[in-house]
């Protein structure tokens, strides 16, 4: 069986994503149009469908480093902000984005809080693993190659 180790998170992410695009709990709120996902970034995202695309991301992270908080989400989700003539400095992502994003994934059961921070729930780790599935099998069929490891 594959694991969201065994494939390229780029494919990976996109395929979640048109997944919780069908999930009812799972809709970007109404400032998402507006927003930019960090201090450090200049404008807001061009795509339609970042919040989507966003959300999968914080699962897959959920998956792989769990449990974990919000602040090493917002870390995770940081970037280099420019200041003129001055150095540039770290700054960490938008934490509303990451907290609603969280707060969805949670009424649609697929992360869960505990104490020491969010984990995947079972119906969300069967979520990824059979995404994970679908496109290590396409990726065989490509690649015969592949199928040996």
């Amino acid at each position: 069986m594959a694991t969201v180790y065994d494939v390229p998170p780029d494919m990976l992410i996109q395929r979640v994503a048109e997944r919780l695009k069908e999930i009812d709990e799972i809709k970007p709120p109404e400032w998402a149009i507006f927003v930019k996902t960090g201090v450090h970034k200049e404008r807001s995202p061009e795509q339609e469908d970042w919040w989507y695309l966003r959300t999968a991301a914080i699962l897959r992270k959920v998956y792989i480093n769990q449990p974990v908080g919000l602040e090493r989400l917002r870390t995770a989700y940081g970037g280099r902000k420019r200041r003129g003539s001055e150095p540039p400095k770290f700054r960490k992502g938008s934490g509303s984005v990451i907290r609603k994003a969280l707060q969805q994934l949670e009424k649609a059961e697929l992360v869960k809080k505990t104490d020491k921070g969010r984990v995947v729930t079972p119906k969300g780790k069967a979520l990824l693993d059979r995404i994970a599935a679908e496109i290590k099998k396409e990726l065989e069929e490509e690649i015969p190659a592949l199928a040996k490891y």
